[in-house]
């Protein structure tokens, strides 16, 4: 069972509650996505208008984590 996540880079539009953020990729799909994990998690700040890189897995495309910001 080899599945690979796949990234993509989008734009922050919205923040939503629970520590979610609507991030809009190619101008045509909205992705909701939260922040990874990790030890660094509470040192990124993430505002609408940034631009992020998104980890998708294969399995919903429409959900994602934040890995980074572009």
């Amino acid at each position: 069972m080899d599945q690979e996540n796949r990234t993509v880079e989008g734009v922050v539009k919205a923040q939503l509650p629970s520590g979610l953020y609507e991030v809009d990729v190619d101008g045509r799909h909205r992705i909701t996505a939260h922040i990874g994990g990790g030890r660094d998690r509470n040192f990124v700040r993430v505002l609408v208008g940034d631009r992020v890189v998104v980890e998708l897995t294969p399995r919903d495309l429409s959900r994602g984590r934040i890995i980074k910001k572009a």
